[in-house]
């Protein structure tokens, strides 16, 4: 015979008064009024947990998190009936949520502190990520017929009653598991921001128990404070990872460990690596060597953007040699390469799934036009975005590299702007790729005829004219809703400025 707790009835009592001393407005109006109604009394809010239905946690929560009840958000943490708690959703930027989010955490650091595992609950994931998981909310915007079914008088054995409700519950006195917290990480120059160094001391103080997960890092800095989160950090659990900061080789070479140990690495981004005057050519090729063996660490890595890198000069090999797997992306940019990286990369680089190359900044104005051509043969069934903006490609290259352009029949996107290219080979690009049924966006560079001779500046009346040209070159060829758009540096401030006389977007 199931016995209720005298307190535990007039919890009862008071919730369901919330409800029926009104009458039914909207449902979502009546739940939100019941639950405003229950945390006046907040006593009898943290007393209901032990018997609220799991319908009701959601919303209650909500409503807690508004009205910033951090001692309900403690209890019911230590309650909740959900594998996974997205906190982070209901957090914005432009709020502080410093006592909330210390209120959750200690509510969780308070059961972990216990050594059997409540009933009901069953966290696994406390997420503080912006912006993931609000579905997780919005579907707890219960109908009409749903609050009516609460209202109903509950069955003698409630509690059996919702057995499959807390079918995923662990058992009663069962050992507690680790519980992961997942944030997205920046790690900067300077003080860590409250709500961060809180989290960390957390962390720390419950090591084995509370497991600090990231699934999106970046690091801009490397200091002393930055390498002890790294080193609390599930670093298995990063899959998106910047590596922005002026580097040192030295620096580099003392983050390279923590790159090999991220083996679910799906994106990675490396950027302003630069060498001193006094770097030996053997410094060099020892931190390339440590930096290209982590990627033998990474199984997973689908896309790779190496950004003003001056170490990969005539190194580039080693790098492709130790990816494991094809890439879905590849991006250098802004980097100082030789002929024989662009024969490597055309040769060695495993292409079957590329979807996405840049070289945007790369001056390839000496590169012979046969690697060029060949990686695009190798990647055309694939490919769909193509970036070769600001590679001094002249008339000659671009004119081999049009027939293999024109294989790619999965390009969806294709951009060279400020390369210095003729009219003349602006007019025969549209006849090698009107066949490329999915390509829809073109940004191509202004030809040389549309400068002033004088002056290097644009002349937009003559732009214009030869836009139209093209335009016009689109319809003849049965593509009229191609976007194809003019990119040129703003003569005042060196920004991107896109042309287009007749919009279209």
């Amino acid at each position: 015979m199931w016995h209720q707790h005298p307190h535990q009835a007039v919890s009862q009592d008071l919730f369901h008064s919330s409800f029926m001393g009104m009458s039914l407005p909207a449902p979502r109006r009546l739940l939100e009024l019941a639950c405003q109604s229950l945390l006046r009394d907040e006593a009898s809010a943290i007393a209901a947990l032990e018997w609220l239905p799991v319908e009701l946690f959601p919303p209650l929560f909500m409503a807690a998190f508004a009205g910033k009840h951090s001692k309900v958000l403690k209890a019911m943490v230590q309650a909740w009936p959900f594998p996974c708690l997205p906190l982070g959703a209901l957090m914005n930027h432009r709020q502080p949520h410093q006592d909330i989010l210390q209120a959750v955490l200690e509510g969780l650091d308070a059961l972990l502190a216990q050594e059997t595992r409540p009933r009901r609950w069953i966290l696994q994931v406390l997420n503080l990520q912006k912006r993931v998981h609000q579905e997780f909310w919005i579907l707890w915007d219960i109908t009409r017929a749903q609050v009516c079914s609460l209202l109903e008088p509950e069955a003698p054995q409630p509690r059996r009653k919702r057995g499959k409700v807390h079918s995923l519950t662990a058992r009663p006195n069962s050992p507690l598991a680790p519980v992961e917290v997942l944030v997205d990480l920046c790690l900067k120059k300077g003080v860590l921001d409250e709500s961060l160094s809180y989290l960390i001391k957390k962390v720390s103080e419950r090591r084995g128990l509370l497991h600090l997960c990231c699934k999106k890092l970046k690091v801009f800095a490397m200091s002393k404070q930055n390498i002890n989160i790294l080193d609390m950090v599930q670093l298995d659990s990063v899959q998106d990872l910047e590596v922005n900061c002026t580097w040192k080789l030295s620096t580099l070479r003392k983050f390279a460990p923590y790159l090999g140990q991220m083996g679910n690495l799906r994106r990675f981004l490396l950027s302003h690596v630069f060498t001193s005057s006094h770097t030996t050519l053997e410094q060099e090729e020892q931190c390339v060597s440590l930096v290209s063996s982590q990627f033998l660490s990474l199984p997973h890595l689908q896309e790779l953007y190496l950004d003003d890198v001056s170490i990969l000069k005539g190194r580039l090999d080693e790098i492709l040699r130790c990816l494991k797997t094809p890439l879905e992306t590849l991006s250098i940019t802004n980097c100082l390469l030789f002929e024989r990286d662009l024969r490597h990369l055309s040769q060695h680089l495993n292409v079957s799934q590329l979807k996405s190359l840049s070289f945007s900044g790369l001056n390839l104005t000496n590169i012979s036009s046969g690697s060029l051509q060949f990686l695009l043969e190798r990647a055309s069934p694939t490919l769909q975005d193509l970036d070769w903006d600001e590679c001094g490609i002249m008339d000659p290259q671009f004119l081999d590299i049009l027939p293999a352009l024109s294989h790619c029949s999965q390009l969806m996107t294709l951009s060279f702007c400020e390369n210095p290219i003729s009219m003349t080979v602006l007019e025969d690009l549209p006849r090698h790729i009107v066949g490329l049924s999915k390509l829809y966006c073109v940004i191509y560079a202004a030809p040389l005829e549309s400068y002033e001779e004088r002056s290097g500046t644009i002349n937009l009346g003559r732009l214009a004219q030869m836009h139209a040209v093209l335009k016009q070159m689109l319809q003849q060829l049965g593509r009229p809703g191609m976007v194809w758009l003019c990119a040129y540096p703003c003569p005042h401030c060196g920004c991107r400025t896109f042309h287009d006389p007749t919009p279209i977007l």
